[in-house]
């Protein structure tokens, strides 16, 4: 019975372990992410909107996982990854719409 309780307890020891070790933030934080400028507006997106996207990337997609810098990934791998992401966070599709904005730089 003692040997029982024991294998018990080092399997909900090694599980809360992994869970711990998933849940790890290891990216980017939001102070190293490049902050919209007037030189970063396009025919697409205007400075407001990109701002807002950046709060928006902060907030929301730091409450799961590290932050990514939007030059890690081409503008098309930030539409695809967004369009995966984007409705796991609860944004509106407008919001979505401005994160994408942030993270292409407009494109």
């Amino acid at each position: 019975m003692k040997k029982m309780n024991y294998r018990y307890f080092l399997g909900i020891f090694a599980g809360l372990i992994l869970l711990t070790m998933s849940c790890k933030k290891s990216n980017t934080s939001g102070g190293s992410l490049y902050t919209p400028t007037t030189t970063d507006v396009t025919a697409t997106a205007t400075l407001g909107e990109l701002q807002q996207g950046r709060t928006l990337y902060i907030n929301n997609c730091n409450s799961c996982h590290g932050l990514y810098s939007p030059d890690n990934y081409t503008s098309a791998q930030w539409k695809s990854i967004i369009s995966n992401m984007g409705p796991r966070t609860g944004m509106s599709s407008s919001e979505i719409l401005l994160v994408t904005k942030y993270v292409t730089r407009g494109k």
